[in-house]
This record gives C-alpha cells, structure tokens and sequence, in this order.
C-alpha cells in the first residue's frame, strides 16, 4: 500500500499483495469502491504521524504486509502497526509527536457523545460531516448529515466540522467508515492545531467492556477497539492523541438519562434518516426507544409493530447485539409485555434488582483514562452515577460466560 497527501486529499494505491475485499478491525467484511478521499481543514504541517494515523484508519482493512508513506513517520508509530497489525511501515525518521494538552470531544450529537460531552463540559467538539464524494454516487440519499451539522452548531461549544467523502471509499455493505476510528481522521489532522492530546468517544459499557454489537458476547478487557493497550490504543497514543472514553465505564441507560438532562438535551438526535426528529421507524430508533422508556418509567412509543421485518429478530432466541440494554428495558417498561418484545420476554428471567448494576460505574474504566483528565471524569461519575459495588463488578467481568 502506498499513500500520498495533498491538499488535503489521501490518494493511495494497493500493492499486489493487497485485497479489494478486507475486514475492519471488529471482522466486519468492507468492499473498496475507490482509492481517494478528501478531508476539509486538514493543515500541510501537521505531524507526518498524524497524516499516517489517519491514513491508516482509512486503508487497514485493505491493507497485508506494508503501508509506505509520502513522508517519514516516527519509529514509534511504525512499531505501533507492526506490533498490533504485522504491517511494515515506513519510510522511519521523524520525531515523535508530543501530548497535546487539551481534550476534544468527537461529538456525533447522539445520546452516548452528549453523555461524554456532559463529563468534560469545557472540551471542544469535533465533528465529522459526511459530504458527497466527486466520483462515487450516493446511495445512502436518506441519511442527513445536514441536520446533525446544524445542530452541532447550535450547541454553544467551540466547534470544529470537518467534511469528508471517506465513508464513500466503501462499495459495500454500504457508505460507511472503513475502521471506526476513521471517524477521528479529521482531529487527528487538526490535532497539531487544535494542541489536541486526547480525543474523547461516546463509546459506553457495552462497546468497551461487554463485547456488544458485532463484537464477541463476552466480557472484553482487552478489546482491541477502545482499550488504551489495544493496537489502536497504542497507535493513537504513538501519534500523540490518546483515545479516551469519558463514559466507557456506563451503560446506555446512564448516557440516555444524562443526555436528556444535560444542557444538550434539545440537540440529542441518534438517528439520520428524519429532517424534523428521529425517523421513528428504524432499527436503531426502536433500540433506543426501549432504553428511554426504560430510563423514563413510561410505556414503548414506536410505530413499528411485530409484523415488521426490522422486527422478526426480536422473535429469536439471544445473544442480540446490546443485550445487557434489551435486559435492562424488559425489566422496567410498564406493559412491555404487550409489545413486540413480548416474546423477547419469555427468553429472559429479568428484574430490576438483576439489572441495577447497569444504573453505576464500572471503576476500570475510570482508572484508564489518561492522567490529565482522569479526576475529572472520577469526580463526574461519583457526583452523577455512583460507582459499582464488587458484587456489580462481578456482572460484568462474568458477563457472557
């Protein structure tokens, strides 16, 4: 693999032993549809370990034995991808990049990012806004990046929006990032501008420590994804930019009812498909509404009913991806058994004693993240959420097993 930087545009050719067809960093099967992409802002003097980093989150899954760059990267970010991914990189010859001293939250406006926001009330936003690309069509037309930019803008904090085309390099499943962390390919190049030294995710609980969505149903200390000694820990710290997850330790219930009763409340929106509101009608809108119902004592509000395609997994035994949430809504939904999870139900033997642990703060979680921000957060979670007993914290180090 050989990529090359101008104007702010990656452009990067595969090497023969290279595949079209590769997997993201969680086993996720991605297409590649085209071989450049633009980011908007992206500075020329940034550290050449920053342009690598976020490179790299663009080409991984695409890439087998080697990534050469267009300029020198430290030796530290080369043994960064050779210790975590095999990969030889190079050319090795410029200086480490220093810590920055301020963290930035990359604010995706749903209720997990308003929830790390909520933490760090001083921190700047970053923002990624997917635009079209000059060369691939979109055929993802309903999803409305629009609409979360303005209400990024609304929020009142200082903010950075970076527009790109990289989520149009994937042919398939669908537009989309290649690796998560490409989210981040934005902070990562403003990072020397911004004097940024740790980039905060909404990543909960679930993503973190439980192995939840697509991820093995087990409890995941070493998750390569988001712990700070998995291998994309150890590269974005190589790079300067630590990962930090101010609310890694929580469950989704925690960052709902924090987003609803932060000063961001009126901004939450996890879902792209409405103008005017959430669509109400996806997926991950029916997901969502369970864990407010839930948080908010009150019956399911959807229009999607049990006949529904969307629908007909919650007709299957488990494991579902989140399953500690669906637990945490079956046991506190009034009437939720006369809803489409009714036979969701009948496969759980729930309570809301069995599933407080999920209200409190796994302490791991806190322990690390970075020293710079760490009381901080500490101080957040014992004042807002209260931390886990040693019985709770034996829920989730069991979990799965």
């Amino acid at each position: 693999m050989r990529v090359t930087w101008a104007g702010g545009e990656l452009t990067f050719r595969l090497g023969a032993e290279d595949e079209i067809t590769g997997h993201a960093s969680d086993g996720h099967p991605v297409k590649l549809a085209t071989n450049s992409c633009v980011i908007s802002g992206a500075p020329d003097d940034a550290h050449p370990d920053l342009f690598a980093v976020a490179a790299w989150t663009v080409v991984a899954p695409w890439t087998r034995r080697r990534i050469t760059f267009d300029r020198a990267v430290s030796a530290e970010v080369a043994a960064a991808l050779h210790d975590g991914w095999g990969i030889e990189a190079g050319p090795v010859g410029a200086e480490p990049r220093p810590d920055g001293a301020r963290l930035a939250i990359s604010y995706s406006g749903g209720a997990d990012s308003v929830a790390a926001a909520s933490v760090y009330p001083e921190a700047p936003f970053v923002h990624f806004r997917r635009v079209p690309h000059r060369r691939v069509p979109n055929r993802w037309p309903h999803y409305r990046s629009d609409v979360l930019a303005k209400l990024a803008r609304r929020t009142g904090r200082e903010l950075t929006i970076v527009e790109s085309d990289l989520e149009y390099t994937l042919a398939e499943p669908r537009p989309g990032y290649p690796e998560h962390h490409a989210v981040a390919a934005g902070a990562l190049l403003l990072a020397d501008r911004l004097d940024l030294g740790g980039l905060g995710f909404g990543y909960e609980m679930g993503s973190r420590w439980l192995g939840g969505g697509r991820y093995l149903h087990r409890y995941t200390p070493d998750n390569d994804l988001w712990a700070p000694h998995g291998k994309w820990g150890r590269l974005f710290a190589a790079a300067g930019l630590h990962i930090v997850l101010p609310v890694g330790g929580v469950s989704e219930a925690v960052t709902m009812r924090l987003a609803l009763g932060s000063d961001l409340k009126e901004h939450v929106r996890w879902c792209l498909r409405g103008t005017d509101g959430p669509c109400r009608d996806c997926g991950k809108c029916l997901y969502k509404e369970l864990i407010q119902a839930a948080v908010e004592r009150r019956p399911l509000d959807t229009p999607i009913t049990a006949d529904r395609a969307l629908a007909r997994k919650w007709f299957k035994p488990p494991p579902y991806g989140g399953q500690e949430m669906i637990e945490y809504g079956l046991a506190r939904v009034p009437g939720i058994e006369g809803t489409l999870f009714a036979k969701t139900l009948e496969y759980f033997d729930v309570s809301e004693e069995s599933t407080r642990w999920l209200d409190h703060c796994y302490p791991p979680a806190i322990d690390e993240i970075p020293a710079a921000w760490r009381d901080q957060a500490a101080a957040f979670m014992a004042s807002n959420v209260g931390f886990m007993t040693d019985d709770e914290r034996r829920r989730v180090e069991t979990w799965g097993s």
